[in-house]
């Protein structure tokens, strides 16, 4: 009999072949209930999640003959990965599937916020011809900064090389990665020089609201902010606090503290109101990973990876 594969969400088909052709039983249920894999999660050697199945206690207790847990993506924040870890199941993901997406959406944020397309756009549609409002910035000698340089970070460094900026990256986890791409920096130096600061970070209980009112103060500069990683890295209050001040020049946002917009609290709500009105703020629905090519290269990604544990 043939190990079993659950794949319960949505992600590219090119991995069931693959899977396949390297001795698995691929049961493919992107509509399958949490009840659906609770009562069924025994018959699997693995099971594949993407965002909408929390991997928590209760669900991986489940899975009694689980060898691996993969997450289409990038982002384990939904796993409960030390509890996996004590049931010797090994965790999978595929940051390497969606960084060049990444990085192009950063990019493109900051191009758009320096040069005020979003606003000039806006007001030539409605006869407005403002050339000296919309003056932009040029990166050329700014200093951007990267916290988190992982496959993502890495990734925006390799886009900027041609810009003419100054790369500068900070990682509280990573040592050893500074070359001709970047320049690694201790944090305080990193708050002193930085123009224009790039969050990719995963959420763990130590990122959680890691920028914070206290975290900002610190930087020497007005800043232009980028995030692509995790909106709850992020408090909306301190957005709009320093937003307000200036002390953030303008903000790309592709991810939020609260991202399901018909559950929003009343103060998060009062928050996105104010945010909606700002001209300086760039909103993307979380789709900085979510290229039509990166949907295939995370299943490709990962299907590599499982026949890499060599369980069949």
């Amino acid at each position: 009999m043939r190990p079993k594969i659950l794949i319960t969400e949505t992600i590219h088909e090119c991995i069931i072949p693959m899977l396949e052709d390297i001795g698995y039983e691929v049961h493919y249920k992107p509509k399958i209930d949490r009840q659906g894999i609770l009562d069924t999660l025994e018959n699997y050697t693995g099971i594949i999640i993407r965002s909408k199945t929390p991997a928590d206690r209760e669900l991986i207790a489940a899975g009694k003959n689980l060898k691996f847990l993969g997450r289409s993506g990038a982002g384990m924040d939904q796993v409960d990965m030390e509890f996996a870890k004590s049931q010797n199941i090994a965790l999978l993901n595929a940051p390497e599937g969606n960084r060049d997406a990444v990085a192009e959406h950063v990019l493109g944020m900051l191009l758009n916020l320096i040069n005020h397309m979003r606003k000039s756009d806006i007001e030539v549609r409605q006869r407005i011809w403002d050339r000296e409002g919309n003056r932009g910035v040029e990166l050329k000698h700014r200093t951007f900064g990267i916290i988190g340089y992982g496959f993502m970070g890495e990734a925006v460094s390799k886009r900027l090389t041609g810009f003419g900026c100054n790369v500068i990256a900070y990682d509280k986890y990573k040592k050893g990665y500074g070359s001709d791409l970047v320049e690694e920096v201790s944090l305080e130096e990193f708050q002193e020089r930085a123009d224009i600061v790039s969050f990719h970070v995963p959420l763990t209980p130590d990122t959680k609201f890691y920028v914070n009112d206290d975290f900002i103060e610190k930087f020497h500069k007005n800043i232009i902010l980028i995030n692509t990683s995790r909106g709850e890295i992020i408090p909306l209050q301190s957005l709009v606090k320093f937003l307000k001040s200036g002390k953030i020049i303008a903000a790309g946002l592709d991810v939020l503290e609260n991202e399901k917009m018909a559950k929003l609290t009343e103060s998060q709500d009062a928050l996105m109101a104010e945010l909606s009105t700002m001209e300086n703020v760039l909103f993307t629905p979380h789709v900085g990973g979510w290229t039509v090519e990166s949907y295939i290269k995370i299943s490709e990604t990962l299907g590599k990876k499982i026949k890499n544990l060599n369980l069949t």
